[in-house]
């Protein structure tokens, strides 16, 4: 297996989700080892998406280059590239965030397919986890354990009755990704949104890009994809948290109501002792 990268430059415009403003966003090619790296032309500074750049992780990952420099939601994009298992790509951003396009990562791997993808004479290299690593927080769980392949265990428990509790275990693959994990649209609570606005938060959500839950209820029910998109939505966020690691994990992600600062976490534990994984050449 060696090296991917796009075959060409592909240009989006939307609105970023938290901003609330117009972005332009153009994906393009990248050499061989450079990784996913995000450009703010409007700034002048590229941020690698590695899990140490990670500076808050309200709401949505957001990276940072230590000078002042954001770029947040990078999740469902991340996950995206990490479901067309593209190793090396240049994000330029003319804002703060990737449009958030249909809430999603579907959306951003048709923008993939539009690129085309290019393989590199280079070998693909991958991190296999050698020990169980686990972090918690306020009744919250994630753990990566030893496995031969990606896989997933994430359950979720909500009280409102729109979502519930739900879980869903998944085995990684494009294909898989593709089909059963990159529709998944985010979600959000009504009750919320005042205080988020005053926050300068969800500017940019609307009923056609976010699942909108008020009460016990569904406020745009014709959107979902799923029964179960919440969860399913849930690990679109962990694949894109997970795939900062900077090379594909060969490990069972397991979860109990995890989120972006969690998963966070859990990169940086498994970081933080070299014993916990080793490089290998992937087949």
């Amino acid at each position: 297996m060696t090296r991917r990268t796009l075959a060409s430059a592909v240009t989006a415009q939307g609105v970023a989700l938290h901003a609330g403003t117009a972005v332009r966003m153009t994906l393009a090619p990248a050499e061989a080892g450079a990784g996913i790296v995000f450009r703010r032309s409007d700034l002048g500074r590229d941020i690698p998406a590695l899990y140490d750049r990670v500076a808050d992780t309200r709401l949505g990952t957001v990276l940072d280059d230590g000078a002042g420099a954001r770029v947040g939601v990078v999740e469902h994009l991340m996950a995206a590239l990490a479901g067309a298992e593209i190793d090396d790509a240049l994000v330029t951003l003319d804002g703060p965030e990737p449009p958030i396009l249909d809430g999603d990562a579907f959306s951003y791997l048709r923008l993939i397919d539009t690129a085309g993808l290019s393989e590199m004479p280079v070998p693909r290299r991958g991190l296999r986890v050698l020990r169980p690593v686990a972090v918690k927080e306020d009744g919250a769980t994630a753990c990566l354990l030893p496995a031969a392949a990606l896989s997933f265990d994430l359950e979720i428990d909500f009280a409102s009755a729109a979502i519930g509790v739900q879980r869903l275990v998944w085995d990684f693959s494009p294909e898989a990704f593709r089909r059963d994990i990159a529709p998944a649209r985010t979600f959000g609570f009504m009750r919320d949104l005042d205080a988020l606005l005053k926050l300068g938060l969800a500017r940019g959500a609307s009923l056609e890009n976010t699942l909108a839950i008020e009460g016990d209820g569904l406020v745009n029910a014709g959107l979902q994809r799923f029964a179960d998109e919440f969860v399913r939505h849930k690990i679109l966020d962990a694949v894109g948290d997970l795939a900062l690691a900077g090379a594909p994990l060969l490990a069972r992600f397991e979860g109990r109501c995890s989120g972006h600062g969690l998963n966070n976490a859990l990169l940086r534990a498994l970081f933080a002792e070299p014993g916990n994984y080793e490089t290998v050449t992937l087949a």
